[in-house]
């Protein structure tokens, strides 16, 4: 099975684990094409090959990057033709120039071709974005749904193939994985809770002093850095500090917020951290916020952070934007949006309570390794390649 995938996301490291998973299963021949980097308004991300067994890596040249709608691959048809895929994977949306391009372009080599949609609000866009919609939507032999409510929107926009619900990316829970001296811990928890009693934790006696919080992302207006700083104010709790890691054009307007609240001397801001860096992050957290408001043109569509904080065994606490409260499931805590009181005392709750705190991360590790890794999505993936060339999973 021929499979070439398209991906600018691919840029980042982590992310290339998914790769080695599809190239491992049965008779898959794997070509990933990438481009050099990607710009957007959080900065530039460059191409980190950190992950690249098993599949064939390939640079492209981009062109009009960091344009969402409107980059393309101009040396793609070239490629194709030499690759000769039976599956084309467009990891783009369906309004975008690149999928139209690219879907032309496999229809052209008679691949099986399909997209990748988060689109979970209903937009209809001008020309020529709704002909590229539209245009793919008779292209695709499939396409793949980040969520639920992604699926939704396709069908009432009109798209009639089959549809296969996988987030984009899963995690590594080797990788994403809780500090070496709790690894026991957290494997105790799961033999007693498949027995039935459910986890019995104990707090963590190695825990550095301090209740430890932090947020992952760009700092963006939708991503609700800002509800977070204020709830930080008037903290019950003795001894705290926040990390704040990711960057974007909010990050001067936020740290003169952390100045005007008072708060300088507890939030640190660590700028960008490299994809393979993120793990050690995470473990030294108590507690991961993602505090996401809605927009009209915008909503959560899924919130990855959350998955690689609980694969970390941190507990995770999420605005009730989008898809967080079904990501977070039962294993974190959820507020309404923009409430920063109702988060203030979720924080206060859980450092008050470092039992709760700890059976929390133990239950979000567990669903992770239920339902995102990257193994289950490689393999989920799999069978809709499987499904396009009507063959059995066994190749």
């Amino acid at each position: 099975m021929r499979v070439v995938m398209i991906s600018k996301a691919l840029v980042v490291g982590i992310y290339q684990r998914k790769l080695e998973e599809i190239a491992r299963l049965p008779g898959v021949q794997l070509t990933a094409i990438v481009p050099a980097g990607w710009r957007d308004r959080r900065g530039t991300v460059t191409l980190d090959r950190a992950h690249t067994s098993g599949y064939h890596l390939v640079v492209a040249p981009l062109a009009f990057n960091g344009q969402y709608h409107f980059h393309y691959y101009p040396t793609l048809g070239r490629l194709l033709r030499t690759l000769r895929p039976e599956v084309l994977h467009v990891d783009e949306e369906p309004y975008n120039l690149a999928t139209w391009h690219a879907l032309r372009l496999g229809q052209s080599v008679e691949a099986k071709s399909l997209f990748f949609t988060w689109q979970n609000l209903k937009r209809r866009y001008p020309w020529p974005f709704g002909y590229f919609e539209a245009a793919n939507y008779r292209r695709a032999a499939y396409a793949i749904a980040g969520n639920d409510d992604a699926q939704r929107i396709l069908r009432a926009k009109g798209y009639q193939g089959p549809v296969a619900v996988i987030p984009q990316f899963g995690v590594d829970p080797k990788i994403f994985s809780p500090k070496p001296a709790a690894e026991e811990e957290f494997s105790a928890a799961a033999r007693s809770d498949a027995g039935g009693h459910g986890p019995q934790m104990q707090p963590n006696a190695e825990k550095q002093a301090g209740f430890a919080i932090g947020y992952v992302g760009g700092l963006v207006p939708e991503k609700g850095v800002d509800v977070l700083l204020r709830a930080c104010v008037g903290l019950a709790v003795q001894d705290w500090n926040l990390s704040i890691a990711g960057d974007g054009p909010e990050r001067g307007r936020l740290r003169a917020l952390a100045d005007a609240l008072g708060l300088a001397d507890r939030v640190r801001f660590l700028g960008a951290v490299p994809s393979t860096e993120t793990p050690a992050l995470y473990r030294e957290l108590d507690v991961l916020v993602l505090p996401s408001i809605s927009r009209p043109n915008w909503v959560e569509q899924f919130g990855r952070v959350l998955i690689e904080a609980m694969a970390c065994g941190v507990a995770v606490v999420g605005s009730r934007s989008g898809e967080i409260p079904t990501v977070i499931g039962d294993a974190g805590l959820l507020f309404p949006e923009g409430d920063s009181t109702s988060l203030r005392d979720a924080l206060a709750g859980l450092a008050a309570d470092p039992v709760r705190r700890r059976t929390l991360a133990v239950e979000g590790r567990a669903r992770v390794l239920e339902c995102f890794t990257q193994e289950r999505v490689a393999v989920a993936t799999f069978r809709v390649y499987c499904d396009m060339l009507g063959r059995g999973t066994g190749g």
